[in-house]
């Protein structure tokens, strides 16, 4: 048997849902590793090492049914290159949420230092919901699947009346396509299928890898499964206040935003750019900016193929939202502001197949909206939005506006997770300064949280995944040295 794998194209967003209460489980079959060994045999896919195995684990599609319905979870590993220092399983989780790691031990996971792949089995999974782990789709019109327009932006005037009637659309598609197992996507479902895969691995306790949405996947973990947990790296860390849950994944952009725009400012000006150059000096930028996509909320510039098919001011919005997470990304942003002030457009990037988009945004939906219970009455958001346009100019209102979560068929089944400082010292946190998704601001949250649980890194740098990605030389060594010997700074520690 071959188990398929399937590259997650990340929707340029990951991650930053806010943390809140889990009640644990009571004593199950999952609590002992398996005595059953898992079947692995050779998976599926692209460009994945040679060395990956699949296999899947059966879970329960409702935890208050444990014997109910069953659906498989694909699990994939790398086993640990050295027999002789074998510690256990890495899990590497993936941000999103809609996220997938299971082509992860293939690719980031190969570069995790030669000591840290030895000690370790690197595991990647896809959470439920996810192709090919019974995945959901909610039978999206091609229109509503457009960044611009699953990201709540206002209209120019900052009307949120479309937001909620598309609000209202996306959840009648996905009540009416999604399926049974569309009410169990959560947060905390997620992180019980993680213990039954333990369980299924025969270990006794895990270690992780994880980012982004992945932290809040991990927090929810360790809080209900603390003493399941080894070493623990959280990457790129999100606001614990559970009062924040419904929306703070939303509410991050507005510093977030803030954070990292002087950074694009200072690279956009630079004469080296060339042609990617917008201004003579940084501080010309952002009032350019602003006023680019005012122009283009008046004045759209049609845009054959793209969806939208037309760059409008929220286009260039998202583009720039887009860009930040990772400088390398900032030449598409520069290339965009200088083909619109001339009237004109760049040529139409590859889109990720439309049934990957379909799936990542059922999976999304259904986690954002089943964790936590949003507002419904649009009254609360024309307020925010109001609020949020005068301060932040940049997000324009997105940040505190409706999304599907506004109209959602089903309330949340549990409480949000409370984070605290309760379970082994186990946990190094690891968050770049300047961060659009998941800012400095709320890290530091989360490590006030868990207190003596952890200690945290801070690495002045930018961009969104901080660990072996858009950090630094001293930050990628702390993290490597925590997972190979357990060894932690002593206090909190900065990376300059």
């Amino acid at each position: 048997m071959k188990q398929i794998t399937q590259s997650a194209a990340l929707i340029a967003a990951a991650s930053g849902i806010v943390f809140g209460v889990v009640t644990p489980l009571t004593a199950s079959a999952a609590d002992k590793p398996s005595s059953s060994p898992l079947k692995w045999s050779t998976c599926e896919g692209k460009g994945l090492d040679p060395r990956q195995e699949c296999t899947t684990v059966a879970v329960p599609m409702d935890y208050a049914d444990p014997d109910g319905p069953k659906i498989d979870l694909a699990v994939s590993r790398i086993p640990g290159e050295k027999p002789s220092a074998h510690r256990g399983a890495l899990l590497l989780i993936p941000g999103g949420p809609g996220g997938t790691s299971l082509d992860a031990p293939s690719g980031k996971g190969q570069k995790l230092p030669q000591e840290v792949r030895d000690a370790y089995d690197l595991i990647g999974i896809a959470p439920r919901g996810n192709a090919p782990s019974a995945p959901v789709s909610c039978g999206l019109a091609h229109e509503d699947l457009a960044l611009s327009k699953l990201r709540p932006w206002p209209a120019p005037d900052g009307s949120v009346a479309e937001n909620m009637t598309t609000a209202r659309r996306v959840a009648d598609a996905c009540a009416r396509n999604g399926g049974e197992l569309m009410k169990h996507i959560s947060t905390k479902n997620n992180a019980r299928d993680l213990d039954r895969v333990r369980a299924a691995l025969g270990e006794q306790r895990i270690s992780a890898w994880a980012v982004s949405y992945g932290t809040y996947v991990s927090a929810a973990y360790m809080e209900m499964f603390p003493y399941r947990t080894d070493r623990v790296v959280l990457d790129s860390n999100d606001n614990p206040d559970p009062v924040r849950a419904e929306r703070a994944w939303l509410q991050a952009y507005e510093v977030g935003v803030e954070d990292n725009f002087p950074v694009f400012a200072a690279w956009a000006s630079a004469p080296e750019r060339g042609k990617d150059r917008v201004a003579r000096t940084a501080a010309e930028v952002r009032p350019l900016f602003l006023r680019l996509a005012a122009r283009l909320d008046r004045e759209p510039i049609a845009w054959p193929g793209a969806n939208p098919e037309e760059l409008n001011g929220n286009v260039l919005r998202q583009t720039m939202l887009d860009a930040l997470y990772d400088p390398d990304n900032y030449p598409t942003l520069a290339e965009l502001i200088n083909a619109a002030r001339k009237g004109t457009v760049p040529p139409v990037a590859p889109a990720p197949p439309e049934q990957t988009t379909q799936n990542l945004v059922a999976v999304g939906s259904a986690t954002l909206c089943n964790d936590a219970a949003w507002p419904r009455d649009a009254a609360v958001y024309e307020k925010g939005v109001a609020e949020s346009r005068a301060k932040y100019p940049l997000t324009a209102g997105l940040p505190r506006n409706a999304m599907v979560c506004a109209a959602w068929p089903w309330t949340p089944k549990e409480p949000p997770v409370r984070v605290t400082d309760r379970g082994p010292s186990n946990v190094l946190l690891i968050q770049n300064e300047r961060d659009v998704a998941t800012p400095l601001s709320g890290a530091l949250k989360l490590r006030e949280a868990l207190g003596r649980r952890a200690v945290m890194v801070t690495v002045d740098s930018t961009g969104h995944g901080a660990y072996l990605r858009n950090g630094n030389a001293c930050g990628d060594a702390t993290a490597s040295r925590f997972l190979a010997t357990g060894i932690r700074p002593p206090a909190d520690l900065h990376c300059d």
